[in-house]
């Protein structure tokens, strides 16, 4: 069995990081996906390729991989660039702006 290792990424519709904080090991497609002739469906008979199990840690991944023979591969997650604005989100509603504030 092979699988990936990753730190998944926040979704669209966070602001924060919250539930990016973990590490997922993911099991990879075995056979291959067939049409269903009938309804045109996509199905397969790999049932693996629908878990997913979570970790806290990198390392605890890699161990529980390597306790039940898993070809694991670690993909690190690309740094972030925090976007941090002087003022933050208070500067919207400050009493010593210059101009009219407007939409």
């Amino acid at each position: 069995m092979r699988a990936r290792i990753y730190q998944p990424a926040k979704t669209a519709m966070q602001s924060g990081t919250a539930k990016a904080k973990g590490w997922v090991l993911e099991f990879a497609q075995a056979s291959a996906r067939d049409i269903d002739p009938l309804m045109g469906w996509t199905s397969s008979n790999d049932t693996q390729t629908q878990v997913k199990l979570r970790f806290d840690t990198k390392e605890a991944a890699l161990d529980y991989a390597e306790q039940n023979g898993i070809i694991a591969e670690v993909q690190e997650a690309k740094a972030r660039k925090h976007n941090i604005r002087p003022g933050g989100y208070g500067e919207n509603f400050a009493t010593h702006r210059r101009g009219v504030w407007t939409h």
